[in-house]
């Protein structure tokens, strides 16, 4: 689109950022703009020389910007990839005020480079067995959600695994079909905040481009993923070859002796793509390696890249280690070969005096591991956000731990430090790292819905999406949702479903995909009520299955007893029975390893090996009964000669009867109809009990007429109906 189009011009005062303030760490005081000829490098391009250009060209324009003219919108996404595409479409379907910003001519330019070998690890399963459109977004890990169904990815691969060359096209498709509003060729370099009390959040987001064009935004959502590469430094990383640029051409390792630093799928993608023609490949990390069918997280190891595991443990020269990669350090010979040793024998030592005056290992210890020389040495580290273009107002900062790649953001995926700042997408899988799939396309494609649903109900009195059902129809459609919802499947333990109940549990509110992190918040963030209770339904495995050195396949690993059903290993649906919302300080002090705080109640679905929880007596009637001695009533429905017997015995009619029977609503009576309920032995055959004498069996009106006469009903057909066995 061009530049200005769609936009609304603004003035402001006065900049967040004053000439004198100081600007974010590793931002340049101000100078003449470096020469952008030394850009000129594709591998240098993508990682580096955007990221030192905006920085400079910022710093030079800063006293500029005061006063200057911004181009406004209420919404700024920053990146065209899946998740900013994703959002895109929500806003635009909505009617907002929202641009898109692309530092590239097209959409998914991580993708036009990674994976450098092109495979992608998420799944495209053409065929499920079942028609259901939403059940089979469960095995289809690259679609976005649209309207749209020729913007599924299956009728763009039949692959099971994609080239993401095919990915790529498939973004650019999903951009132009659906005429959004991406802005290309547009790198953000620098973003930084003006408090205003008329902005929705109390502050405004001001954005420079690397042509020094300014934005203004009342919302920011971050969709710019991980795309700056994981560094170590260490004596002699000047020798090692980096994912991003390392040849891929497996005759250019023939006859060579190769070590990987890293043990994810990048680093066993570049091994497997050399593993015929090496001498054999080392790989060492400082953890051990995670498989994710052990770990059911799948960004661990996936067994399409695993084949150097197989020819290690078969000793077939390959090997893993284990190592801190800080430790190491790199010493050159006279002959180009690489030799490993450790950090602490450089010390006080020249490392250009030559190799014959430094200490090797096997100086030491003549079995050392990695004694031979390499030919080659490939960084494979993975990938970080980029904190370098938000100014110290933002309070963007970086997570700690093992998230520290990741930005420190809630559970509603708002910045910790910014209101009105979100992040989508890779760069918000801090919220679930090593636990659900919220870095990945088949994830966060419904937590961008779900923060996009938080915005309509904060910005524009949207509340969260609902439909209300009489109570009857509670166990149907909890059943169905298990069964088919997307979301709460590829987001277990993040996303719920949540049923508020309506007062005395005559009727529910059902709201879809919240995520359960913020439960305590949820009437502010949803703009709905939870007076009388509510259940929440989520997807989670047993509690003590996953785990890098678990036994995924030990004997009896799987329960099919419903009464088991809380020992289920697999992925299966849980119910959390709440009497009140959950306040802020029980969600805080939450058992470990809890996605919620103890419940009033809590029901597990037994796991089922077809994912199929519609079994009468497994799945439906355990969950039946739990829902029913939660509320204090019977869910059953009932035909209207049971009701009218009810109404004898009972103070309180069954919800069915209530808005069935009672309302003259329901099934009509006919004689088929009585008559299988007297084969079933749920109602007496009365025309064996008939007094009269002439009227016809068959009769309805004769029926009814019967019932009303003053003879004494006898107990053992409703005793039979209270204890009934067939209670589904």
């Amino acid at each position: 689109m061009a530049a200005g189009s769609g936009w609304r011009w603004a003035k402001t005062v006065r900049s967040g950022v004053s000439c004198g303030e100081a600007a974010a760490p590793g931002v340049m005081p101000p100078g003449p703009l470096p020469f952008r000829a030394g850009c000129a490098s594709p591998a240098m391009a993508p990682a580096v020389c955007g990221t030192l250009l905006g920085l400079a060209m910022y710093a030079s324009g800063l006293c500029a910007v005061s006063g200057a003219a911004f181009l406004y919108h209420d919404y700024c996404v920053i990146g065209a990839g899946p998740a900013g595409l994703q959002a895109a479409y929500f806003l635009q379907r909505a009617g907002r005020d929202y641009i898109v910003f692309e530092r590239s001519h097209a959409p998914g330019s991580f993708f036009a480079l990674y994976p450098r070998h092109r495979k992608l690890i998420s799944i495209n399963k053409q065929y499920t067995g079942k028609s259901n459109s939403e059940f089979n977004l469960r095995h289809d890990w690259n679609s976005l959600l649209s309207h749209d169904r020729r913007l599924l990815f299956r009728r763009y691969s039949r692959d099971f695994f994609p080239n993401a060359d095919t990915m790529v096209r498939y973004l650019e498709d999903f951009a132009s079909l659906l005429k959004l509003r991406v802005q290309y060729n547009t790198a953000i370099i620098h973003v930084t905040l003006e408090k205003n009390e008329q902005a929705w959040n109390g502050h405004y987001f001001f954005l420079i481009d690397q042509d020094r064009k300014n934005y203004k935004c009342s919302s920011l959502l971050v969709a710019a993923g991980t795309w700056v590469p994981n560094v170590v430094n260490f004596p002699g990383s000047e020798y090692v070859e980096g994912y991003e640029t390392v040849s891929i051409n497996p005759e250019d390792f023939t006859g060579q002796t190769v070590l990987i630093l890293g043990r994810g799928n990048s680093a066993f993608e570049t091994a497997e793509n050399i593993l015929g023609v090496t001498n054999f490949i080392h790989m060492v990390s400082r953890s051990r390696v995670r498989l994710s069918w052990a770990t059911h997280y799948v960004g661990d190891l996936r067994a399409i890249n695993n084949g150097l595991l197989d020819t290690y443990q078969l000793k077939s020269l390959d090997g893993l280690l284990e190592g801190d990669l800080e430790d190491l350090a790199i010493v050159k010979d006279k002959k180009g070969k690489l030799h490993i040793t450790l950090r602490f024998y450089l010390e006080n030592r020249n490392i250009s005096a030559g190799i014959d005056s430094i200490t090797l290992p096997q100086d030491e210890l003549d079995n050392f591991a990695t004694r031979a020389p390499y030919d080659r040495v490939i960084r494979c580290l993975g990938w970080k956000f980029d904190f370098s273009i938000y100014n110290r107002s933002v309070r963007m900062m970086p997570g700690k731990g093992n998230i520290k790649k990741y930005p420190q953001i809630k559970a509603s995926y708002e910045s910790r430090g910014t209101r009105g700042l979100f992040v989508l997408g890779t760069a918000s899988h801090s919220v679930d790292f090593r636990k659900s799939a919220g870095g990945f396309i088949h994830g966060f494609r419904y937590t961008t819905r779900a923060v996009h649903r938080l915005l309509e109900n904060r910005h524009h009195g949207v509340p969260w999406p609902s439909t209300v059902y009489p109570i009857t129809q509670l166990t149907n459609s909890i059943i169905k949702r298990v069964n088919e919802a997307s979301g709460l499947y590829q987001m277990f333990s993040v996303l719920a479903d949540i049923i508020l109940l309506r007062e005395n549990a005559t009727a529910f509110e059902y709201l879809e995909e919240y995520p359960v992190g913020v439960l305590s918040e949820l009437e502010m963030q949803t703009g709905r009520k939870a007076r009388s209770g509510l259940f929440v339904i989520i997807m989670e495995y047993g509690r003590n299955f996953s785990g890098a050195d678990k036994d995924v396949f030990y004997y009896n690993r799987a329960v099919g007893e419903a009464q088991h059903a809380w020992q289920s290993n697999f992925l299966h649906p849980v119910i959390y029975y709440y009497k009140h919302l959950p306040t802020e300080r029980e969600m805080r002090l939450r058992p470990p390893d809890w996605p919620l705080p103890r419940p009033n109640a809590i029901h597990h679905i037994v796991e089922d090996f077809l994912t199929d929880w519609t079994a009468p007596n497994a799945h439906i009637l355990p969950l039946r009964r739990f829902l029913e001695n939660c509320l204090g009533t019977d869910l059953r429905n009932f035909f209207a000669e049971s009701c009218f017997l009810f109404a004898f015995t009972h103070q309180k009619l069954p919800p069915s009867c209530q808005q069935g029977y009672v309302r003259m609503q329901g099934l009509l009576g006919s004689q088929e109809l009585r008559q299988h309920a007297v084969q079933a032995g749920l109602l007496q055959d009365y025309t064996h009990t008939d007094l009269s004498g002439d009227r016809p069996p068959d009769s309805h009106h004769g029926s009814q007429e019967h019932l009303m006469r003053d003879h004494g009903i006898p107990l053992r057909p409703l005793q039979h109906l209270v204890n009934a066995k067939d209670e589904l």
